[in-house]
């Protein structure tokens, strides 16, 4: 496992996804989402292999999560990596549909 990488989650309204960037620009990784009227869907994260184990796909969630919660609307958590790092931080439970 590497060292923790340092990035900056970031929404691409224009690829319907929230990535990871890292200093250098690269996208270490992605939430897919969807808009709904009255939700927004998270439906698959990935994670570049050259980044994991270091921290993104965590970073990914909680960003994602937070950034849905400062919307105001719930999360239908379609994808199971976001659905796990829901249970395992109960915090984020109140978001879910």
């Amino acid at each position: 496992m590497g060292e923790r990488a340092h990035v900056n989650v970031q929404d691409n309204t224009e690829r319907h996804r929230f990535e990871a960037v890292d200093e250098s620009g690269a996208v270490a990784g992605f939430v897919n989402y969807r808009r709904h009227d009255d939700r927004i869907e998270l439906v698959h994260t990935e994670v570049d292999p050259d980044f994991e184990g270091r921290g993104v796909g965590s970073a990914l969630a909680r960003s994602s999560l937070d950034a849905i919660r400062s919307a105001g609307m719930p999360a239908q958590l379609t994808c199971s990596f976001i659905a796990g790092y829901v249970d395992k931080h109960p915090e984020y439970a109140d978001l879910t549909t």
